[in-house]
């Protein structure tokens, strides 16, 4: 089992039911490949400012996760999907502990 971080900003302008949405879109993700989430540490930061705007976007709303994962494939599914959606999610880095 490999350990990640994943943190993730989504655009600010999104309600608070379409951002809910979107994270359980994106977690699916990681857990459909049989991946567990295992410190439900989605630390959510909230909506905090950004050093520089991205997308003309001066704030943006912060999650962190840890999870733990048999195999990377729930991770690339992940970090693909947020790199197509580029309205909705400003950026997503990921760490390998």
């Amino acid at each position: 089992m490999r350990k990640y971080e994943i943190m993730y900003i989504l655009n600010a302008n999104l309600d608070e039911e379409a951002r809910n949405q979107l994270m359980d879109k994106l977690h699916g993700f990681l857990t459909a490949n049989g991946d567990k989430i295992v410190e439900v540490n989605e630390k959510d930061w909230g909506l905090r400012d950004l050093a520089y705007e991205i997308n003309f976007q001066s704030k943006g709303y912060y999650v962190v996760l840890t999870i733990e994962a048999e195999n990377d494939k729930g991770v690339k599914e992940f970090e693909r999907n947020c790199r197509i959606d580029t309205e909705n999610v400003l950026r997503q880095l990921t760490v390998a502990l």
